[in-house]
């Protein structure tokens, strides 16, 4: 008999099924087997093929089995494990994935009746971890094991924590955005420009090893993993990534930024050209509530890992070197590529802070390996992390009364721009109280009735500063009835400048002067105002490194084409002097911090056609509102607060998302080139991530997820 055949065929007018291991003759399945009885059938004839082929094992795991039951009836159960004994083989990864309904069969206590498979059902029996390959948000590429079965949620939770990246729930897989200039181009071209960016090191897998297991929320009783200074793990004798494989190639890799090394590669990335292009790239996030398979991704597909939601939360050195440095990659490779807009003496700030990353990140790495030897007591280091935390550390303020709420007044320049006028700024005496400026024609008539009054909850706040141009403008489109309203203020110099543009901000989510945070934003903008002053002699700056600097791989093509090579490393040096005394973990989160501050940065665009419109326009979802923005232009034309959404709804069958807000506001649209589902989960995901708190310890509430923006589909 050959070791293939059945060793007993059905009986005329029973049931059979078929199982085909990679062609060749098959064993039938009896009606009333349970699967694992099948399986098992199944691989005690590959095992004799083999033996009988002199074959050490059965064919590779990773091909297809192809099962083709002529009825299930309710007897055909099966059980999780490893189906056979004799076999050399653990086959427990393994499951059934029903390809024409793209699903995959998990309950095992179903039956295949159950399930609605029918005669001619082709299942196929396969591993459900399959080798994916990630671009991490350095742009460099890492081969990942991952669970095809798992929803994409939690296949990215287990790959933040192979990573050691906390707050997971931050991130998610984007399909490769196509550049429509290279269509034209064969694959092979992609995947040599892929393979430049590939990492040394062999395959992660996740789940493997004694990896640092990623904390929920928030712990306070974490002990510190990282130097605080420069990002280097605290224990030198300890592993980055424990066991995992990824430590024999080259441990540190993730937390060491990368610098970009040659301008032709910039050169081959995609940028997008206009407001459109970007939103086209969103079209590509994943769906967080299916499996990777449900969403026909291939094993050994290229897959972008990036931080989706733009609210990041409890960004801590001690924890978060990986995390921090793949979010300064995200912002540095968002500026060079063009994909947010920044000023000219913006771009050269971030130019000398990449500058002066790189350099310390070579001189933290030299650091780091001659002293190897040096011994750290953690045990110490615990202690003394919990008793500051314990005690709450030592205040640099002493609280003010927290009965009054501040004001602020002064003489400010305020202008309503509006088609065919010549008047310009015009001087009023503001007092800004609450959430609301008052505007007077002098410091007398305070207390008498405002010129002007304006409510800015609910506004949009952008920044209008040029500072060798001493320009330090605030412009605010505050919601009417109608639209908008265009409000321009200006101000005399940085320091009144940060005062009032921490209280705009701050009005704008509905808070006042008297939150914590409003110090604390102050010195935010001071502190990313004086980065970008010149230096004033520039005489000081040793002529020797200008060679070390190459500004084709620190700024934006679109300065290129406007300077010489040779004044842009002129201006990146003088750029540097306001950051050299800088730590490597400060220079980053400060670089992430200014990135925060652009008037772009937090707004995922999508194309949408709005209820009672005509033409195409944008849709902006930020961690907080929506916005309703011209598509040409890039204007905001209406906001809305998520903290005034009462709900929203999405009609499946004409993709149309349909918001409700407070006053009976009701926002209606249709995504024009991407399904709905992501718009939707990017509305739910936020309203997910605004429920984290510090005190929560328990880890995250995956099913909360999942009812805010899975939706019925």
């Amino acid at each position: 008999m050959h070791p293939l055949q059945p060793a007993h065929p059905a009986a005329p007018g029973s049931s059979a099924g078929i199982l085909r291991p990679h062609g060749g003759t098959v064993p039938a399945l009896e009606s009333l087997w349970p699967l694992p009885a099948a399986c098992k059938r199944w691989a005690a004839a590959l095992s004799a093929a083999a033996r009988a082929q002199r074959c050490s094992s059965p064919p590779a795991a990773s091909r297809a089995v192809c099962c083709r039951p002529v009825r299930s009836g309710p007897g055909f159960n099966w059980r999780n494990g490893v189906f056979v004994a004799d076999v050399k083989k653990d086959w427990s990864d393994h499951a059934l994935w029903w390809e024409k309904k793209k699903t995959w069969l998990l309950k095992t206590h179903w039956t295949l009746d159950k399930y609605g498979i029918q005669a001619d059902a082709k299942l196929q029996f396969t591993p459900q971890h399959k080798l994916l390959r990630l671009q991490l948000p350095n742009m460099k590429y890492v081969k990942v094991k991952v669970n095809f079965s798992d929803r994409v949620f939690k296949a990215v939770s287990d790959i933040c924590k192979t990573f050691n990246i906390r707050h997971p729930e931050e991130l998610s897989l984007l399909r490769k955005p196509r550049d429509p200039s290279k269509k034209k181009k064969k694959k092979l071209d992609d995947q040599c420009e892929d393979e430049a960016f590939e990492l040394e090191g062999p395959l992660i897998t996740p789940g493997s090893g004694n990896i640092y297991s990623s904390p929920g929320l928030y712990s306070k009783t974490m002990t510190p993993t990282y130097d605080a200074h420069d990002g280097s793990p605290l224990s030198p004798t300890s592993a980055w990534f424990g066991d995992s494989a990824l430590s024999e190639g080259n441990p540190g890799i993730l937390a060491v930024s990368q610098p970009v090394t040659s301008p032709e590669s910039l050169a081959k990335m995609y940028k997008p050209q206009a407001l459109l292009d970007k939103a086209k790239i969103n079209q590509g996030w994943l769906d967080s509530s299916r499996s990777l398979m449900e969403q026909e991704v291939k094993e050994n597909e290229a897959l972008l890992l990036r931080f989706k939601y733009y609210s990041f939360f409890d960004l801590n050195p001690k924890y978060d070197a990986i995390r921090i440095n793949q979010l300064y990659e995200q912002s540095k490779w968002a500026i060079l590529l063009e994909e947010i807009e920044c000023t000219e003496e913006e771009m050269m700030m971030f130019a000398a802070l990449q500058y002066h990353i790189n350099k310390l990140s070579i001189m933290s790495s030299e650091n780091h390996l001659n002293n190897s030897d040096k011994e750290v007591d953690e045990v110490d280091a615990a202690l003394s992390d919990l008793e500051i935390t314990l005690e709450g550390g030592k205040t640099s303020t002493i609280l003010g009364d927290i009965t009054s709420i501040p004001e602020l007044a002064d003489y400010i320049k305020v202008f309503k721009p509006k088609k065919l006028t010549l008047k310009g700024y015009k001087p009023y005496w503001c007092t800004f109280k609450d959430t609301s400026i008052s505007c007077y024609k002098s410091k007398e008539e305070a207390n008498g009735t405002p010129a002007h009054q304006m409510n800015l909850r609910g506004c949009e706040v952008t920044p209008d500063v040029n500072i060798s141009g001493q320009k330090f403008n605030i412009k605010l489109l505050i919601p009417v009835a109608e639209g908008m309203n265009e409000i321009w203020l200006r101000c005399d110099n940085e320091r009144q400048y940060a005062s009032w543009m921490a209280a705009c901000r701050l009005a704008s989510k509905g808070k006042t002067m008297a939150d914590s945070s409003y110090s604390m934003e102050v010195q935010n903008i001071l502190s990313f105002l004086k980065m970008q002053h010149l230096n004033p002699d520039p005489q000081l700056i040793p002529e020797q490194i200008t060679t070390d600097i190459n500004p084709e791989c620190l700024v934006s093509p679109r300065y290129l084409k406007k300077y010489k090579n040779k004044q842009i490393t002129a201006r990146i040096l003088e750029a540097h002097q306001n950051v050299a005394q800088m730590s490597l973990i400060e220079a980053k989160m400060r670089f992430i911090q200014a990135w925060q501050s652009l008037p772009e940065f937090g707004i995922t665009h999508f194309i949408a056609r709005f209820q009672g419109g005509k033409k195409e326009e944008l849709i902006g979802i930020a961690y907080n509102r929506l916005i309703r923005m011209d598509a040409s232009t890039g204007d905001a034309v209406k906001t809305w607060r998520f903290s005034n959404m009462k709900q929203w709804n999405v009609n499946w069958e004409i993709k149309m998302v349909t918001v409700e807000f407070a006053d009976d506001v009701r926002v209606s649209f249709i995504c024009t080139e991407v399904d709905c589902k992501v718009v939707h989960e990017f509305i739910g995901g936020y309203i997910f991530l605004s429920t984290r708190a510090k005190d929560q310890n328990e880890s995250l509430d995956e099913e909360m997820f999942y009812k805010l923006t899975s939706g019925w589909v």
